[in-house]
């Protein structure tokens, strides 16, 4: 089982990213658990979009017994979906909301039960202590990968998300397996993100394009990978998550 963290600046299009990945690996056969940690819950969203998931925490909230069933929602392509959701706005800690909702994943044998090949967690990198560092914590993500562009705060989100890595190094969490660019083309682009992985000695492992297809196939609230099976794009999220599997593997 592959456990990979995907982390980012907020609207940098990690959730896009991370659900056409899902969709390229269980295209390849493998059996995927997407998990959300985001409060907004939108993680999952274009692979099932006439069946939303209820948030974990909302389950936890109404009390009384629930199954695994009723927090997990299969997508496209046999994904299986989760959404830790959060609090309601201006109350609580969204980050105590990720602890809570993948301590009950794993309270109600998820990984056992659904026997996953990989498991992505999909989360919100603009703060990266308490509960949004749950995934990169043992028993979780064995690996982080940073999805950036090469914009100023893009970076400096990402820079931060490389130090609470290094932070956890030598304690048996997630170690970083590199850095995606989701291409804004803005100025220097790709040479700033050589110039972060310099940095934080790690590689960039894959690109991917600016594409209207990735817009058009959101408009239409589906991944590439089913809107647009032979577009240059789907092929790009394919050749991306054979390199995220390798590096990895790596």
């Amino acid at each position: 089982m592959k456990k990979i963290a995907i982390y980012g600046k907020g609207g940098i299009g990690k959730s896009t990213t991370v659900s056409n990945l899902a969709a390229a690996f269980a295209e390849m056969g493998l059996r995927v658990l997407q998990i959300g940690c985001d409060p907004k819950a939108d993680s999952t969203f274009l692979l099932h979009p006439d069946r939303p998931s209820v948030p974990v925490l909302d389950l936890i909230r109404r009390g009384g017994n629930f199954s695994l069933g009723d927090m997990v929602t299969e997508g496209f392509g046999g994904v299986f979906c989760v959404e830790a959701g959060g609090p309601a706005p201006g109350t609580g800690c969204a980050g105590r909301g990720i602890i809570a909702a993948l301590e009950k994943l794993a309270e109600k044998g998820a990984y056992e039960v659904y026997r996953p090949d990989v498991v992505l967690y999909d989360v919100l990198g603009d703060v990266v202590c308490g509960g949004f560092s749950m995934p990169m914590r043992e028993g979780y993500a064995d690996h982080v990968f940073i999805l950036t562009s090469g914009e100023n705060m893009a970076i400096h989100a990402a820079a931060n998300i490389a130090m609470a890595v290094e932070h956890f190094a030598g304690r048996g969490y997630a170690r970083l397996g590199g850095l995606i660019l989701n291409r804004r083309n803005v100025p220097r682009e790709a040479e700033k993100v050589e110039e972060l992985a310099g940095d934080i000695h790690a590689p960039v492992v894959g690109a991917l394009d600016w594409s209207e297809t990735v817009q058009r196939a959101a408009d239409e609230n589906k991944t590439v990978l089913e809107r647009f099976p032979e577009s240059g794009m789907a092929g790009e999220y394919r050749a991306l998550a054979r390199a995220v599997l390798a590096a990895a593997e790596g």
